[in-house]
């Protein structure tokens, strides 16, 4: 009976569920594990829009919000908002045994704090570095703000009772500016469900003529470096002097418009789509037509540290990626990338070239990459991890 079981409530603000993969896949790892699970999270745009939903025996509690544009004032104002309402949820949702905060922003302790005084253990799940992320996202430098977000990420800790990880740089972090026990840090990646990603056949129509498809896969944020994936694509098309492919950008974000100019300005309109948001059966089809996958992501502090999730996917497709040389880039990817010096958009668009004249090339590369997702990376060991700090939080 619900009654008998144990209550998780898991708080998301960035994105909505189950759009967001990670969370939704912690969602149902513990439903399977036999805990109830509610949700907090915004309303999405055109996708997950209803205010309460239950799906797959997990109930979504959603709210509106309007996401932030320009500097850290839509931030503020965007992050208050999603406090409020998340205050509102939860107070309606009731006592539970597990309140589990994803951040960014690290703001959700406030919530977690009211709902421990009910005797509710908190679990913090560290998406973002958030200091890092203003650092990279709004070029300030260690300004009055910046130091804020760091009192508010120490505050988090504080009051955590077990942090989650994507990764072992994370986990550092946790460790040594947290000053978390070890025992009390587990590393749950961010890896793809792999029977999700599957090929489907090859449509030649998603080529617009073109002997190879170049894909990118992701968000589209100041420090996602789609603009550094066109200008490598301008160099590839002027410096290296090939023009047999066009390219797709797949997903949404703050800085979409700004790209699609960009492409203009550059001369790429011709050779490269956007597509926005796609629906997973679209993101197969594209997938699965592409030669080479693009991972462009620029190196700032939060980069270099951070686990991809373009990449962990491009990789359960078994498709040859091309990246900047980051830290958990190489983690994650291993020999399934080339990768080109810190933010070199001619070395980017050179080994775009290698390896569009090397197919034995990509077949190996992309092997090499579905087997780490299948493997050493594979999201059941991440479940595993997941239980096991929900089992230390209730001690």
């Amino acid at each position: 009976m619900p009654g008998d079981k144990r209550k998780a409530l898991i708080l998301v603000e960035n994105l909505s569920v189950p759009f967001d993969r990670r969370v939704w896949q912690e969602c149902t790892t513990l439903r399977d594990a036999g805990w109830e699970v509610h949700v907090i999270c915004p309303r999405g745009d055109r996708r997950d829009t209803e205010a309460e939903a239950v799906l797959d025996e997990v109930r979504i509690h959603r709210y509106p919000l309007r996401a932030a544009t320009g500097g850290p004032a839509g931030y503020l104002r965007e992050y208050g908002t999603a406090l409020w309402h998340t205050l509102r949820l939860a107070r309606r949702i009731g006592p539970v045994d597990v309140v589990h905060a994803c951040n960014p922003p690290d703001l959700l302790f406030l919530v977690a704090r009211m709902l421990k005084r009910q005797g509710a253990k908190f679990v913090f799940d560290q998406h973002d570095l958030v200091p890092e992320l203003y650092l990279s996202r709004f070029d300030r430098g260690q300004d009055a703000l910046y130091r804020g977000v760091c009192a508010l990420e120490r505050a988090t800790y504080r009051a955590a009772d077990v942090v989650i990880s994507t990764n072992e740089s994370y986990r550092q972090v946790a460790l040594i500016r947290g000053g978390k026990r070890p025992e009390d840090v587990f590393v749950v990646r961010s890896a793809p469900v792999v029977e999700r990603f599957h090929e489907v056949p090859v449509e030649p129509e998603l080529k617009r003529g073109k002997p190879h498809l170049l894909c990118y896969l992701g968000v589209m944020g100041p420090q996602d470096g789609v603009d550094y994936a066109l200008r490598a694509l301008a160099s590839l098309r002027d410096e290296v002097g090939r023009d047999d492919w066009q390219a797709v950008f797949v997903g949404a974000g703050d800085t979409f418009d700004e790209m699609v100019a960009l492409s203009h300005r550059l001369g790429l309109a011709g050779q490269v789509e956007f597509t926005g948001r796609v629906s997973d059966a679209d993101l197969l089809r594209y997938l699965s037509a592409a030669d080479v996958c693009l991972s462009p992501d620029p190196l700032n502090p939060l980069n270099d540290v951070s686990t991809m999730n373009k990449v962990m996917e491009y990789m359960a497709m078994g498709k040859p990626i091309v990246s900047f040389e980051l830290r958990e880039a190489r983690v994650s990817a291993g020999e399934a990338a080339l990768y080109a010096p810190p933010d070199q958009v001619g070395e980017f668009a050179r080994l775009i070239g290698v390896l569009l004249d090397s197919p034995e090339d990509r077949v190996r590369m992309g092997q090499i990459g579905r087997e780490r997702v299948s493997g050493p990376l594979a999201w059941g060991n991440s479940q595993k991890a997941l239980l096991a700090a929900y089992a230390r939080a209730v001690r």
